[in-house]
């Protein structure tokens, strides 16, 4: 099969949460299977771009409304991913630093789109299956079945993986003009609640719709934005598939931002000289518990009662454990975790920003990985840090249920709540720092978690199977043809 992935983040393209992390790891597995999997995206102005060589593949012409603009499709050149890269540049919209946060995201995203649809619409043959993901492609469904211009393609099977319901991309329906000449009666396949909503677009034209957990897609029926009843209609053709990560990039063995590798057999010694590494750098007790949160600092992940949180662990349990956190989001929780860092007695420490570096080594010097979501519709970060012997600590939502089982019961390996609230992460520390002084325990614990397989291959097949079900069957040799006549 080929299949054209379209997002708007690609790791290592560029990144800006864990969408980027998929797609730039499902399309390698696909291809390692015998496919032909390739990722379309901005071209945004990163270093990858600059550091990389690039072929120019197409150039062509279109519209969004009024606006008249040149784009062109660029290749990069040794497919160094494990497969073929695509980035579309539009000069003025596309070509800039970041990828979301400005004014005319709107545009920029839906010119995207069109762009993506009109280079194909000229391909000599026709993938087998378009895979977009998330609001910023949910306009694709929709321009293949009912824009005038491009029903020629009507026939390739679409799917749409959400990676986060809570961005829809809503628009006014005033912003109409900006897709290509549409039939005019299939207004409610663009509509929800009097805007035009891409990702309720793409999930009611799409052919299959997928979340990356199974309890990701059971909780949108009853939370999801505002689209709860679209959810609980659409149900037949949904079905959850959970995420995999990158084994090759996410290896304690190997991994190349990790000065000291180690494996199941050696990941005492190995953790602590990270830790020793990280507690050097952040001026933190060695002898205490580590536990780091990593990521956004927004509400949904639950980072808003952080700073709460670290301060009751520190008045209730006592000094007994240190804190450090690596993320930016809201500027009042940034200034909160920062302000914190004043009262600090070795135990504390924030780095406000990106570092992916800094985020390879917390996985692997941690003892603990803290991730209070309200929201998680898969999670990675519990899966990376398992890969690495951190034990996570919970919330039992999203991808973090289907992925994390409390050590307090059978065949448990992590720390394990129901709220995202300052009393039920209190108490999850209290239960790590207590855990922490058991060394079996947390030997055993390490050990069985590094032993469990996150890798992409049963969600890859998990996938290839959808397309399948998608294609036309191939029309049966008859019998008379296919066997010699035994008269």
């Amino acid at each position: 099969m080929e299949i054209i992935h379209v997002s708007a983040e690609c790791y290592p393209v560029a990144k800006a949460g864990g969408l980027g992390d998929i797609v730039g790891a499902l399309p390698k597995y696909q291809n390692e299977l015998g496919h032909v999997a390739k990722v379309v995206m901005p071209m945004y102005k990163t270093k990858f771009l600059l550091d990389n060589v690039w072929d120019v593949v197409h150039k062509g012409r279109t519209n969004i409304g009024d606006y008249w603009f040149d784009y062109t499709i660029i290749k990069e050149q040794t497919n160094k991913l494990g497969f073929d890269l695509y980035l579309v540049d539009i000069n003025g919209l596309l070509d800039r630093e970041k990828v979301y946060g400005y004014d005319d995201d709107t545009e920029r995203f839906t010119a995207f789109q069109v762009a993506v649809v009109d280079w194909i619409a000229v391909w000599a043959h026709h993938p087998d299956v378009i895979h977009v993901h998330d609001h910023h492609t949910g306009l694709i469904p929709f321009i293949i079945k009912h824009c005038y211009k491009y029903q020629h393609l009507h026939k390739i099977p679409t799917v749409l993986t959400i990676h986060n319901a809570q961005y829809q991309g809503t628009m006014g329906w005033d912003r109409s003009f900006l897709l290509p000449p549409w039939d005019s009666w299939k207004w409610g396949m663009l509509d929800w609640k009097n805007n035009i909503n891409p990702l309720a677009s793409g999930i009611k034209c799409a052919w299959k719709v997928t979340t990356v957990s199974m309890s990701y897609l059971d909780e949108l029926r009853q939370s999801a934005n505002g689209l709860e009843a679209l959810f609980e209609y659409e149900r037949g053709k949904c079905m959850g598939i959970l995420n995999g990560i990158d084994t090759e990039v996410w290896d304690p063995q190997k991994d190349t931002y990790l000065q000291e590798h180690f494996s199941v057999e050696t990941v005492t010694e190995g953790k602590a000289n990270s830790k020793r590494r990280l507690c050097e750098t952040f001026d933190l007790d060695f002898n205490k518990p580590l536990i780091v949160f990593i990521g956004r600092l927004v509400g949904e992940k639950g980072a808003d009662i952080l700073p709460a949180a670290i301060s009751d662990s520190y008045y209730y349990i006592g000094r007994k454990m240190n804190f450090l956190i690596l993320g930016s989001g809201f500027p009042d929780v940034e200034t909160q975790l920062a302000s914190l860092q004043k009262l600090a007695q070795k135990d504390y420490s924030v780095y406000i920003g990106y570092n992916e570096s800094l985020s390879h080594l917390m996985y692997a010097g941690a003892d603990f990985l803290l991730m209070p979501s309200r929201v998680e519709p898969c999670g990675l970060n519990q899966m990376y840090a398992m890969r690495y012997g951190t034990i996570p600590m919970v919330r039992r939502t999203g991808g973090l249920k289907d992925t994390v089982i409390d050590y307090g019961e059978k065949n448990g390996y992590g720390i394990v709540y129901n709220w995202a609230s300052v009393g039920d992460i209190t108490h999850g520390i209290w239960r790590a720092v207590d855990l922490f002084e058991d060394k079996e325990k947390i030997m055993e614990i390490r050990e069985k978690m590094m032993r469990l397989d996150f890798s992409w291959q049963h969600s890859v097949q998990q996938y290839l199977n959808l397309y399948e079900g998608l294609l036309p069957e191939k029309e049966a040799v008859p019998e008379a043809e296919s066997k010699p006549d035994k008269k």
